[in-house]
């Protein structure tokens, strides 16, 4: 069933309908094809619940539906996670991003460090984070989830620190962490309780300096391990949160 996202005043549960317009009007019309009568999945971002509609017409700028039944999602994980991404080479944001909504990040922060290679400014800043929240969109939308969460703008090594002030866990992957310590960072991944904020932070292709490690582990970042093989940058982040990902969801 396909998953659309409109705002709070585009349902109306008193009188069980609601609306689709926009993009996703043309795309419900003219690419999908729907027929009345057909069903569709409607969430409002940061409402838990699921709204089950059927279309009962359009008109020139909306999807005309019926509302069926109101249901808990339950999708989200119980806790916030904040991924603080070191801009990757090519088109790996976009993989990190795509995958990252899946399996429930929260937020996705873009930041720029020593020996991130990938340059971001102006016009072609704000062009690539357009971009990167139209895939977290698709992504939400895929995935079924009930938010849809938000690329910010690249910051700085020293931002993203300052930023996750205040964060109940803070975890940075270091290679040159003790690769005999998994058992720790287990620990630490099983210390997350519902209702946490956790950051992530993930280095670039080469990793991160290590002044920047030292700033980190100065802002409250532990250092943890991701086994005895070294991970690519876009690979890592998927392993921590699916690891969050399992010991939250029970």
């Amino acid at each position: 069933m396909y998953r659309f996202f409109i705002d709070k005043n585009q349902i109306n549960t008193s009188d069980k309908t609601a609306v689709i317009t926009g993009s996703d009007r043309n795309h419900i019309k003219n690419v999908l094809r729907m027929k009345e009568g057909e069903e569709v999945s409607l969430m409002v971002p940061g409402d838990d619940n699921e709204y089950r509609c059927s279309v009962s017409g359009y008109t020139d700028d909306t999807v005309e539906l019926k509302l069926l039944f109101i249901k808990e999602s339950n999708v989200e994980l119980p806790c916030e996670v904040v991924l603080y991404q070191a801009l990757p080479k090519a088109d790996k944001m976009e993989l990190i991003i795509t995958k990252s909504v899946e399996l429930g990040v929260s937020r996705i922060v873009p930041v720029a460090s020593s020996r991130s290679i990938v340059k971001l400014e102006g016009d072609r800043q704000d062009k690539k984070i357009a971009r990167w929240n139209t895939i977290s969109e698709t992504a939400a939308k895929q995935s079924k989830r009930a938010v849809i969460p938000k690329v910010s703008s690249v910051m700085t090594v020293e931002e993203a620190l300052k930023d996750c002030n205040g964060f109940d866990h803070k975890m940075i992957p270091y290679e040159l962490a003790d690769h005999d310590s998994m058992s720790e960072t287990r620990k630490f991944i099983e210390s997350i309780r519902p209702g946490s904020r956790v950051a992530v932070f993930i280095g670039p292709e080469g990793g991160f300096e290590d002044e920047e490690v030292s700033l980190a582990v100065d802002a409250g970042f532990v250092p943890i391990t991701l086994g005895h093989r070294i991970l690519r940058t876009e690979t890592a982040p998927l392993v921590v949160l699916s690891w969050i990902m399992y010991n939250m969801e029970i």
